[in-house]
């Protein structure tokens, strides 16, 4: 069976900064009961798993995606990067705007949303776009529907540059819901492009890639970022930090609910470096790109220490063939989401993160972040978005594992020592024993606002 009831039992629940020994009880679309480890008896209809050994997750929760429907349906697509996203454990998601037509009217962004309503195995929410042109369009975004209005304050992909300061200010001063910014400074970028195009045409060594999008151009544009939001008081959210000297920007003096600018890591500006352009090459050129290990460590102990509040994908899918081209004609991005939480597991392991912290950087700050109604958290009464984890469970990934449309991953060869075993979205088991279950069960996220 793949709907609810169930019964966990014996199972460890990582919540709150505890990891205690429970029985969870999942029943019509929620947590219903958790209890001590064998103290729930079965009820009549009831699908027993027993974890004993395992570890209970609240779903993870993406603040940052790119699922690249409509308009770049060759790269990926909400049905295909959903079920990836459940197989890696991530419950719920929230896309971003540079599709094809761009999500800059309420028109379009509906249309996403009633896509998703069709064919989402995880949750869903979907970025308002900004552009330099469309602020009256961005002021009709319904807060408790929507996670939030997108700023590209670097081009990245698309053309959906705000580069036009009257309209920052109108931005950072009329919107009252939560600004996400990409942050890399445009002009800074074109001039050292321009100067290594010069010296070798459109095939540039991609270890050339961090110094053309340079921890300058990031820091220029992060810091006019964090001067908007501090002159209007607005509500400030920086994606993919990749640079140490960024960190500055931010505090980790005040709990996140006193926080009006907060900070997302991303999963490959926590794994790789610098030094493995020569082994990966274009297959880890992201925007903004992963910089020197230095920056890595640097972004990791933010993440610890709570000077970075989330951890998010960034999950940008392109065909294989596009990301064989020479630096100049191959895009930005990786698709991540299957293996994200697998990633941070493994860091786990190595001792690096606790699962705790995990936990707290990818369900519950999330939640409070943006305020999520009922997710994010393991409590009675909240929505069952719930992922079992065997963290003594090697695998490898490789193409015959992969359920990205794209069919790459930046991690292929790499072995995990834990899996993801199952997940619930909405009391729905949406993913166990390697299988995508056929029935999309994910639901509009709603904003407690």
């Amino acid at each position: 069976m793949n709907t609810s009831p169930f019964l966990i039992r014996n199972v460890q629940v990582v919540n709150e900064f505890e990891i205690v020994h429970s029985d969870v009880r999942i029943s019509d679309a929620q947590i219903h009961t958790i209890a001590p480890a064998g103290t729930l008896e079965p009820l009549s209809g009831e699908t027993v798993v027993e974890a004993q050994g395992k570890y209970l997750l609240p779903g993870a929760i993406d603040d940052q995606v790119h699922f690249r429907e409509p308009g770049l349906t060759h790269k990926g697509e909400i049905e295909t990067e959903s079920r990836a996203a459940v197989a890696g454990g991530i419950t719920s998601y929230m896309e971003m705007p540079n599709t094809v037509p761009q999500t800059l009217t309420q028109e379009l962004l509906e249309d996403k949303y009633r896509r998703a309503s069709e064919v989402s195995y995880a949750n869903y929410s979907f970025f308002m776009g900004a552009s330099n042109d469309n602020l009256k369009e961005v002021l009709k975004t319904d807060p408790k529907s929507v996670c939030g209005v997108k700023v590209f304050m670097g081009s990245s992909t698309g053309n959906m540059l705000v580069d036009n300061r009257q309209t920052l200010e109108g931005l950072f001063g009329e919107c009252p819901m939560l600004i996400a910014t990409h942050c890399e400074d445009e002009a800074t970028i074109r001039a050292n492009m321009a100067t290594y195009t010069a010296q070798y045409g459109d095939d540039i060594p991609v270890r050339f890639h961090p110094v053309i999008r340079s921890a300058e151009a990031c820091y220029k544009s992060s810091s006019l970022a964090v001067e908007l939001a501090e002159k209007h008081g607005a509500r400030l959210h920086i994606l993919h930090i990749s640079t140490a000297r960024e960190l500055s920007l931010f505090r980790n003096d005040i709990p996140l609910s006193e926080k009006k600018i907060t900070a997302e890591a991303c999963i490959h500006h926590l794994w790789f470096s610098e030094e493995d352009y020569e082994s990966k090459g274009n297959f880890i050129k992201w925007n903004p790109a992963v910089k020197k290990a230095t920056d890595r460590e640097a972004i990791f102990n933010a993440v610890l220490n709570d000077t970075i509040d989330v951890i998010a994908t960034d999950h940008a899918p392109h065909t294989l063939e596009e990301k064989q081209n020479v630096y100049t004609k191959a895009p930005s991005g990786g698709p991540l989401v299957q293996h994200a939480l697998p990633a941070l597991l493994e860091m786990h392991r190595n001792g690096k993160i606790s699962l705790e912290k995990i936990v707290d950087k990818t369900a519950h700050q999330v939640a409070e972040m943006f305020q999520i109604e009922k997710r994010g958290f393991i409590r009675e009464g909240y929505f069952a978005d719930l992922v079992l984890v065997n963290l003594s469970s090697p695998w490898t990934v490789s193409k015959s594992n992969i359920l990205y449309k794209c069919g790459w991953s930046p991690f292929e060869g790499t072995t995990f020592s834990a899996q993801v075993e199952k997940t619930w979205v909405n009391g729905h088991l949406a993913w166990s024993e390697g299988k995508v279950h056929p029935k999309p069960a994910g639901k509009r996220l709603t904003f407690d606002r």
